[in-house]
């Protein structure tokens, strides 16, 4: 979503360049470009000024350290002040009551997502050890209960449906039932509106009363432009929010509206919805958000990625096929199904510092070539997966025909498995002489 933003804060990083200190000059004309790119990305105007402010407090007759250039020392500061903007340095987690249940209201426009993300923030503390149990208030959206019944039963989530149509009844009952069964969190959905009103606020008013909650979670949208400013605004104001949650962050809006919800409000956002499945919601990090927006990457967020795709014992398997040299195409499909399990390509790259906003590189080429192998490999028999060598011409057609695809595309990926099961093959010990040759060019290793 941030792509654009992101374009421009890196191209303004790099006008810096070549310079041999940050002259006021220099400053005023970087500044200048990134008013305009938070401008364009929907940010606030008055988040944008102070800002501006802050970050050309710090800059303008700063010394240059010996070990960084101005385009560094620039960067170095942009990055720490949008860090502040977005919460500080260290992520902000969820409160939860001393004696259970916990009770999270969910607020926001109508249309903002708050349905979905209280089914994706039941998802994520079942899988942090906690016992959600959602209810919906929202007794005016037709069909909104209804939609949360269905997400729960979808995914594995326990959903309160008690009779009657008034909201604060409905959690009375939930309360009860959580307490009566054990679960420790209760999870509400309230009803939104397409603009804020005085009969929403009073309802949400008397719900917070009857639950006392722990958190009051605004959620975002950043589809809605400087509605989601205003509409933060006006919820924090009459109900006290505790903090934001960005969704749809996997669109093509430019976003800046959903962040600036977090400055205005003062308060930290604890979530971002990064994809449509129930499992694509994340703790909110400053630090790694800031770093994709400026291309420094978040090499942790995907080392956590790959923790949560990747079957240990499954992964020990396949390196010791490796190291027996057994690896097969069958193995190969799985790799890959593997890979696609860290999500979308163009995610994936995001999160690589320094490639995140590379110029020229293709990712839908990527995907399509993904998918094109998985169906070459799907449309081939067992025994040809674990023995590619009785693939004939008269196979390659069949294959070909069968994925989807044409000969030549089933003869380019047989040819790349067979250059990578013999790389892999030398360096998983098959060829002790070229280890032992490897070991003689590095010598302070041996």
């Amino acid at each position: 979503m941030f792509e654009t933003l992101s374009d421009k804060l890196q191209g303004i990083v790099r006008s810096l360049r070549g310079q041999g200190n940050l002259s006021e000059a220099h400053v005023d004309a970087a500044l200048r470009e990134v008013r305009l790119a938070l401008l364009e990305a929907d940010v606030h105007f008055k988040v944008v000024k102070t800002f501006v402010e802050r970050v050309r407090t710090r800059a303008v007759g700063q010394e240059v350290l010996k070990s960084l250039s101005p385009d560094q020392a620039v960067l170095r500061i942009v990055r720490d002040e949008m860090v502040e903007l977005l919460g500080g340095e260290t992520p902000q987690r969820l409160h939860f009551a001393p004696l259970p249940p916990s009770v999270i209201l969910m607020t926001g426009l109508q249309g903002s997502g708050k349905t979905t993300t209280a089914a994706k923030l039941a998802k994520w503390l079942i899988k942090n050890g906690r016992h959600p149990l959602l209810v919906s208030t929202d007794v005016y959206r037709p069909a909104a209960r209804a939609q949360l019944k269905v997400l729960g039963d979808q995914n594995g989530l326990k959903v309160h449906e008690p009779q009657g149509d008034e909201p604060r009844a409905l959690l009375r009952s939930a309360l009860q039932e959580a307490r009566a069964t054990g679960h420790d969190v209760v999870l509400v959905d309230t009803a939104g509106r397409l603009h804020i009103d005085d009969e929403l606020m009073k309802e949400l008013e008397d719900l917070k009363a009857i639950a006392e909650p722990s958190e009051i979670l605004h959620v975002a949208d950043a589809m809605t432009g400087q509605d989601a400013v205003r509409s933060a605004e006006e919820f924090h104001r009459r109900v006290g929010t505790t903090g934001i949650v960005l969704a749809k962050l996997d669109g093509d809006a430019r976003g800046g509206a959903a962040l600036s919800a977090a400055s205005v409000t003062g308060c930290p956002v604890k979530f971002a919805g990064v994809g449509e499945r129930v499992d694509e919601l994340e703790p909110f990090d400053a630090n790694r958000m800031v770093g994709r927006i400026l291309g420094m990457g978040d090499v942790l967020g995907l080392i956590e990625k790959a923790e949560a795709a990747f079957d240990r014992d499954q992964a020990e398997r396949m390196v010791e096929k490796l190291r027996r040299s057994e690896f097969t195409l069958e193995d190969f499909r799985e790799q890959m199904r593997q890979i696609r399990k860290l999500g979308p390509l163009e995610q994936v790259i995001s999160m690589l510092p320094g490639v995140g906003n590379m110029k020229g590189v293709d990712v839908d080429a990527g995907e399509r070539e993904m998918k094109s192998a998985a169906a070459i490999i799907d449309s081939m028999t067992p025994g040809e997966r674990d023995n590619p060598a009785v693939i004939n011409g008269s196979r390659r057609k069949r294959i070909a025909k069968g994925s989807g695809t044409r000969v030549e595309d089933v003869n380019r990926l047989l040819k790349q498995f067979a250059q990578a099961r013999k790389m892999m093959k030398a360096l998983g010990g098959g060829s002790s002489k070229a280890m032992k040759r490897l070991a003689a060019r590095l010598p302070q290793f041996r």
